[in-house]
């Protein structure tokens, strides 16, 4: 049984050790290419550069004006989690606490949003007509609404799991819902907020459809489309869209090691209860 066991545990090792040369293998090649010149970058391969062409990064940033559009993909970022997370967490807590057949009626009709498909046209004739079309806050918006119904069902899921003698407590003591919702359920969402922040953030920060179709000015264009500047039906530098890939990649991968420990706890919440 033992010998067993072992047997499995190594080829279960083995599996990992070889999925994680699949992922390492690729990523090696961008960050090594990064460094190299367009013709040695174009080959494609994992060893070390002959020199390192650090000017790659910087041609990237002047030149390529990775620095406005990486502004901008905060922009988008930041303020397409901050109302899409809000708007969900209120929702989610009304559906959750005041369960009726208006709330299960209303919670099915946003449940329908996560399966729709982004109606592209619609949705630009809308814009239009608000006259709000290739701003700021058109994407924004866009991105709030396409993601409200994921965030409502994470949060409301994990609310299942707030007890409700914390809120009976809190009335007790003259709490009224909205400092409840704030003072006292808040502080225990932190996990699934962790969780749909990443989530989200990351969809928003590598989106390219909703910025090709609603971004209209060079001024406001996303990191996620910054690469074309350096690929092209004629022209492929290689080495640039390699540095541009690494730089667009930090913000994300940092957000995410930041988050952790939190990601893991929204992950698995009611997998084990009793």
């Amino acid at each position: 049984m033992k010998s067993r066991r072992c047997v499995g545990k190594i080829i279960f090792e083995l599996c990992m050790l070889a999925l994680s040369g699949i992922i390492l293998i690729p990523l090696l090649m961008l960050i090594f290419g990064s460094f190299k010149d367009a013709a040695a970058a174009a080959r494609f391969t994992i060893d070390l550069p002959e020199e390192w062409h650090l000017e790659n990064y910087i041609y990237v940033f002047t030149s390529g004006k990775l620095g406005r559009a990486t502004f901008n993909s905060f922009i988008y970022s930041v303020f397409g989690v901050s109302v899409c997370t809000i708007c969900a967490m209120l929702c989610a807590f009304i559906m959750e606490r005041r369960s009726s057949r208006v709330t299960e009626g209303v919670y099915m009709y946003i449940n329908v949003g996560m399966v729709a498909p982004l109606m592209v046209i619609p949705t630009l004739a809308f814009l239009k007509a608000l006259h709000i079309y290739g701003t700021y806050f058109s994407v924004i918006l866009v991105f709030a609404g396409m993601y409200i119904p994921w965030s409502v069902f994470l949060f409301t899921s994990f609310m299942k799991n707030v007890p409700r003698e914390l809120d009976e407590a809190a009335f007790i003591d003259g709490c009224r819902p909205i400092r409840l919702f704030f003072t006292v359920v808040m502080p225990l969402l932190k996990p699934i907020i962790a969780t749909n922040i990443v989530f989200i953030a990351m969809n928003i920060w590598n989106d390219m459809m909703i910025p090709l179709y609603m971004v209209n000015s060079p001024e406001k264009t996303p990191v996620s489309l910054s690469v074309y500047q350096f690929y092209g039906s004629y022209f492929r530098d290689w080495n640039l869209v390699f540095a541009d890939l690494v730089i667009a990649s930090l913000p994300m991968i940092v957000l995410y090691f930041y988050l952790q420990k939190y990601i893991v706890g929204g992950l698995t919440v009611g997998a084990v209860k009793g």
